[in-house]
């Protein structure tokens, strides 16, 4: 459902050391809607100075119950910090957007309806899920959001090595490859109580990631309350090979989906969220859930 609203600000967050063309792209929108909404709203650019700045940055921004659009220009890593940094603020008027910047952009890849700066100036607002992890029990659990999807195994171990080299297609190859012969399964303890080994586990909000890959035949938004469990069990490295190519091929197929899930961490593991790597302690439950209709967006 789209809805039309003014913004009394709009806030521009960007990386200024950007790998990418973050800054310069962040003056250009600010340009734009200075000539789109010259009486309307004001437009500010807000650099960040250090990880996580702009979860607080976001956060400040929605605060106060203002009718605000909070823009974020990067990768699908900076859009998480500003999605979190919203929530956390508990502002229902309060609208994100992200204008790609940097490596990886999946979640403007797949849900972009059109220009940004027509978008804004349109005001057509529309609301998407979110997907919601919580690490241990209890509703004091621990919790963040993602936009795009939460990743267990493979994923994560690939992007820590590939933080590590060098940027280059040669080398990421050599990254990827290197790791992928080194890389050993997870277990877990499902919710039945069961114990099962996994080379990866992705819960997803969209149906593509890593630029190529394409996990289930969705083509929707992400507003069905729902997301994709994409499992891969453990088998041969020569089958986990042939998955993930046909994933960068002809897709994964139809995925099962969940509106929640939930399992116990054994040990100590890496995990994804929306291109980001953390880790979670040894005997800790995960719980992944659906937000529906959590997050006001446009563009």
């Amino acid at each position: 459902m789209k809805t039309e609203q003014a913004f009394e600000s709009i806030v521009i967050i960007f990386n200024p050391n950007s790998s990418g063309d973050a800054p310069r792209l962040a003056e250009q929108l600010r340009e734009e809607l200075g000539e789109l909404l010259p009486y309307a709203s004001d437009v500010t650019l807000q650099p960040t100075d250090h990880a996580g700045h702009a979860v607080e940055l976001a956060r400040d921004a929605a605060s106060g119950g203002r009718d605000v659009l909070i823009v974020s220009v990067s990768g699908d890593g900076g859009y998480n910090e500003v999605v979190n940094g919203v929530m956390q603020a508990g502002n229902p008027r309060a609208v994100c957007a992200v204008m790609a910047a940097g490596n990886a952009n999946d979640h403007r890849r797949t849900t972009g309806t059109g220009p940004l700066g027509a978008a804004i100036t349109g005001g057509a607002v529309r609301h998407i899920d979110l997907l919601r992890i919580r690490k241990g029990d209890g509703p004091d659990a621990a919790a963040e959001y993602a936009h795009s999807y939460i990743g267990f195994g493979l994923t994560p171990v690939m992007a820590i090595d590939l933080e590590k080299g060098s940027k280059g297609a040669l080398k990421e190859l050599f990254s990827v490859m290197r790791t992928f012969s080194k890389f050993k399964p997870f277990e877990i303890r499902q919710s039945g109580g069961g114990r099962r080994k996994f080379d990866s586990l992705v819960f997803a909000n969209i149906p593509r990631m890593a630029k190529y890959a394409t996990l289930s035949e969705a083509d929707n938004l992400p507003s069905d309350g729902k997301f994709e469990v994409v499992m891969f069990p453990h088998r041969s490295k020569l089958q986990v090979l042939l998955t993930a190519l046909r994933a960068a091929t002809k897709g994964l197929g139809h995925q099962p989906s969940a509106s929640s899930y939930w399992f116990t961490t054994l040990k100590p593991i890496p995990y994804q969220v929306d291109g980001e790597v953390k880790s979670v302690d040894a005997n800790t439950r995960i719980t992944i859930e659906s937000v529906p209709a959590a997050l006001a967006t446009l563009g």
